[in-house]
């Protein structure tokens, strides 16, 4: 029997080395241990660590008898052996960062004798990418701006991830040594080819055209493996345009005017990357993404590289294996390998931005059984090499991390399942919550006939703030932004095509706010604190940024009638739903999340709401006289005194905002 307790001690001395990555982990180990235990005089025990070079790559073994021997053959095989004692005897769950895990202290712990051993995970490269992540990188706990970054790798660690894409552009290079030192294989955003500085940034006085500058694109590419040499990267290849774009959207010369010229020049610097790392790296391990328009071209037959470069297919943000829609172009080519024998893998999005529909601050707006389902057509498929998550910045999105990370190792997951088991492991089984967990999907938004095509946040704030600059522009024709989701029409059609989705969904999401409101009542303690925070939060904010979006189908109703005064009020009265989504959203920061939400500058649901005042003040030049005193008047003036002009106003003039208030006042 081993008596686990405060004074339980890791042995590493035995080690032939100790590498940063096994050191960082033992530290954790010690203070999940201090986390746990309270002080005793219970007996001093060990954890000993022992080399074990037969064992497989990543693999770890553990021995329970009066001593813990975790016996591993590598670094990773440390590291999540290590962790495995900290989930399966301390009860420390993957996602206690970011989801505010209560430990209950204990004197000690006894483990009977037993031995267990690491499970081979299906995906041979399996990570987080942290794109779009910009509450990460305005967010800090304790002042510590690292401290995000650690908790998020380690999270990624305990999910049995062994590789991450540490950030976009210079964030990524700035963190890939911690990720590193915490063991973890390095690769690349999809438009940073090798993990290089981006063109522009370097050479800012020059057009980022490879036909002009050949030469100082290799200088670039090159320096980035120089590097990189020493981590473990699986290096991207491939030529996309700066700023996540195709490249021949920036280049001027007309020689990439074909599908043909395009695929030929992406297929000549692949092979030309390729050696390049093959000059400085040993065995390296190579991917390129068939991201957007390349998997177009590789659909074509117009990109063509080595079969022992790992291809990398992509959803279209939404969860589906099919290429992305982006602005109006959207053809959905399917994006699975047709040969199983070939090396591949996927590039899969939790979280999503593309400045029309997705979700970035809420969860996936599509089921964790659709999710299963495109997760098991990709391993039917053989694209089992290569999985990189869009994971943005973690916290809103944990409930399909923590599903994904269990078909990493083959687990059979459902939506009824997977609730139950979330919400079991991080709200103490509190009933209602599995319930509103798999009720969300079905909740949101379908904006078209496919299966994945349901709104996150991002539909009740692009949009709307797309249509109130057209308004203010004064023009009424209709807008070229929302051609993907109404095909060209007159605006008019448009504003009913894009309206009538919310009246479709309205009941639907009120329920669902609804029942969500009902569980945090019946909710007490870090239960409840935890569920308003998370869970009814993402459902406040849908619901309304939801309502907010119709108040501004009434306002324009009335706007497009010349009734101003009504549609001043209406778009008031949007602005203000939408002030309250954001608060709704900033009221869930506590303890170390306290701004966390500050940068939310995706949706930007406050920005939404100032773009509805700006038209508030737009509609008062319309509707109100020159000298804005027939509005105040009607709001402040009892009936018997508007007509008397012996002094124009009695009081300072009024704001639209203090004006909108007078007249709530009234009402």
């Amino acid at each position: 029997m081993f008596c686990f307790n405060r004074n339980t001690i890791i042995d590493y001395s035995s080690l032939a080395a100790l590498t940063k990555p096994v050191l960082h982990t033992v530290r954790v180990l010690e203070r999940d241990i201090r986390k746990v235990f309270v002080p005793s005089g219970q007996p001093q025990t060990r954890i000993l660590l022992r080399d074990g070079h037969s064992l497989p790559e990543e693999g770890w073994q553990i021995e329970i008898s009066d001593t813990i021997t975790l016996t591993a053959g590598d670094d990773l095989g440390f590291v999540y052996g290590l962790y495995h004692i900290s989930e399966a005897y301390l009860g420390i769950k993957p996602f206690w960062f970011f989801l505010d895990q209560k430990i209950a202290p204990a004197e000690y712990l006894n483990l009977q004798e037993a031995s267990y051993s690491s499970t081979k995970p299906l995906v041979r490269f399996r990570g987080w990418f942290f794109n779009d992540e910009v509450l990460l990188t305005h967010w800090s706990v304790q002042c510590d701006d690292v401290k995000p970054w650690e908790m998020a790798f380690e999270a990624l660690l305990r999910c049995g991830g062994n590789m991450t894409i540490p950030g976009t552009d210079k964030i990524s290079r700035k963190y890939r040594q911690l990720a590193s030192d915490m063991g973890l294989w390095i690769t690349h955003h999809h438009a940073e080819p090798l993990g290089a500085e981006m063109f522009t940034r370097a050479f800012p006085d020059k057009e980022p055209n490879y036909s002009d500058y050949a030469d100082l694109f290799y200088q670039l590419w090159e320096q980035g493996v120089i590097e990189q040499k020493d981590y473990k990267v699986v290096w991207n290849l491939g030529f996309r345009g700066q700023g996540d774009c195709p490249f021949w959207s920036h280049d001027k010369s007309g020689n990439y005017n074909t599908p043909e010229k395009r695929g030929e020049l992406i297929s000549e610097l692949i092979e030309k990357q390729k050696q390049l790392v093959l000059k400085h790296v040993k065995n390296p391990v190579f991917c390129t993404n068939l991201y957007g328009e390349i998997m177009e071209l590789y659909n074509e037959g117009y990109v063509h590289f080595d079969d022992e470069i790992i291809k990398v297919y992509a959803d279209n943000g939404y969860g589906k294996m099919v290429t992305r829609r982006r602005d109006n172009h959207c053809v959905r080519v399917a994006a699975l390998p047709s040969n199983p024998a070939d090396k591949s893998g996927i590039y899969y999005h939790v979280s999503f931005y593309d400045l029309q529909a997705a979700g970035h601050i809420t969860t996936l707006p599509n089921s964790v059984d659709f999710v299963n389902n495109a997760l098991e057509e990709v391993l039917e498929k053989g694209a089992d090499d290569y999985w990189i998550i869009n994971c943005s910045n973690v916290r809103p999105h944990v409930f399909y991390l923590d599903a994904i990370r269990k078909k990493w190792f083959g687990g059979s997951i459902t939506g009824i399942s997977h609730s139950h088991e979330f919400a079991a492991d991080y709200y103490n089984g509190a009933e209602g919550v599995a319930e509103c967990l798999s009720g969300y999907a079905d909740a949101m938004l379908a904006y078209g006939e496919n299966d994945d095509e349901h709104a996150g946040e991002q539909f009740y704030n692009e949009n709307i703030r797309i249509l109130i600059n057209h308004l203010i522009r004064r023009r009424t024709d209709g807008i070229s932004a929302f051609r993907w989701l109404t095909g060209d029409a007159p605006l008019k059609e448009q504003l009913k095509m894009l309206f009538g989705i919310c009246h479709a969904g309205k009941e639907k999401m009120e329920a669902y706010y609804a029942q969500c409101l009902r569980v945090s009542k019946s909710l007490s303690g870090t239960e409840k604190l935890l569920f308003d925070d998370t869970v009814l939060m993402q459902a406040g904010i849908h619901t309304y940024c939801l309502r907010g979006m119709l108040m501004c189908e009434r306002a324009c109703n009335a706007y497009f009638e010349e009734n101003y005064l009504n549609a001043f009020l209406d778009f008031g009265r949007s602005a203000k739903l939408y002030e309250q989504a954001n608060q709704i959203m900033r009221d869930s920061e506590h303890g170390i999340w306290k701004g966390f939400y500050f940068n939310d500058c995706f949706a930007d649901i406050k920005h939404t709401a100032f773009m509805l005042k700006k038209m508030m003040g737009y509609v008062r030049e319309l509707g109100d006289n020159a000298r804005h005193d027939k509005w105040y008047r009607e709001a402040v003036y009892a009936v018997e005194d508007r007509q008397i002009m012996t002094q124009l106003v009695t009081d300072n003039h009024m704001t639209d905002e203090e004006l909108w208030e007078a007249f709530m006042r009234k009402e």
